[in-house]
């Protein structure tokens, strides 16, 4: 026969229940705060090819919750393996690529990370070696390839626009990119107008020959593939008259009427 607990075993039992509960639950805190502390969600940023630097810039910021402009202040004083041409700025070296994130990655660190992988791509042989074979630096390259990815509306159409460059610049003719034009007054834009052309910047390529001091934007490896290896042709202009009809030409008279149909379709709206 079983005996009846008494009332102080009873109240043992409870006090030890209690004890139990409060142990396990500040050893589940322990173990939350230990992993809160050691371990790290991985994220991610995506720079697309062609993003100007400005906007890599804010797409840090809001990757790494900082303040806006924060990473725009921190290229000052990042390492960055820039080359000398660059003179500290990095636009064309924040290599379009998608970057990790954690908790404990800094401005100043993806950026380098990104000019890094910059270096790696276009340091490697091909690019130094098809850069030497047209007459460029590498800088230079870099930033025919910017203009290239601005340009073109298909991986197609980036060798011909590389080859009008080369054409252009082969007849001591001024670029006369509307991208370029675009970057100086920090916009993005299918309309440029005659006052546009007469804009005092060294990024005006209407009215300064040869190409901008710098780079338009960061411009991925197809971009670079189509610099080094432009598709063969005489062309000297092109006009995108509607989405993926790109016209190009050796011909002004037919490219004004290229650029006629252009303005006829955006006027109608198409």
């Amino acid at each position: 026969m079983e005996k009846t607990p008494s009332r102080l075993t009873r109240r043992g039992r409870l006090v030890l229940t209690l004890v139990t509960v409060l142990a396990l639950t500040a050893a589940a805190v322990v173990v939350a705060l230990l992993a809160r502390g050691t371990k790290e969600e991985p994220g991610a940023l995506v720079v697309p090819e062609g993003r100007r630097a400005a906007k890599v810039y804010e797409t840090v910021d809001r990757a790494l919750g900082e303040d806006p402009g924060t990473t725009r202040k921190a290229v000052a004083g990042a390492e960055l393996a820039l080359p000398p041409e660059a003179k500290g700025n990095p636009e064309g070296y924040l290599f379009p690529a998608t970057y990790p994130v954690k908790s404990s990655t800094t401005p100043a660190g993806l950026l380098a990370y990104m000019v890094d992988t910059a270096n790696e791509r276009f340091g490697a042989e091909g690019v130094t070696s098809g850069a030497k074979r047209n007459g460029l630096t590498v800088y230079q390259a870099v930033t025919v390839a910017s203009i290239v990815q601005a340009e073109a509306d298909t991986r197609a159409d980036m060798g011909k626009v590389a080859r009008v460059i080369r054409n252009r610049t082969a007849k001591g003719m001024p670029l006369q990119m509307d991208s370029t034009l675009n970057y100086a007054l920090n916009r993005s834009t299918l309309d440029t107008t005659h006052g546009d052309t007469r804009l005092d910047s060294p990024y005006n390529t209407y009215e300064r020959q040869g190409l901008p001091p710098t780079p338009i934007g960061n411009p991925g490896d197809q971009a670079m593939d189509a610099t080094l290896a432009p598709t063969p042709g005489d062309w000297l202009y092109f006009v995108t008259v509607a989405a993926g009809d790109t016209r190009f030409t050796a011909d002004y008279a037919e490219h004004q009427k290229n650029v006629e149909e252009f303005n006829r379709n955006r006027k109608n709206g198409s």
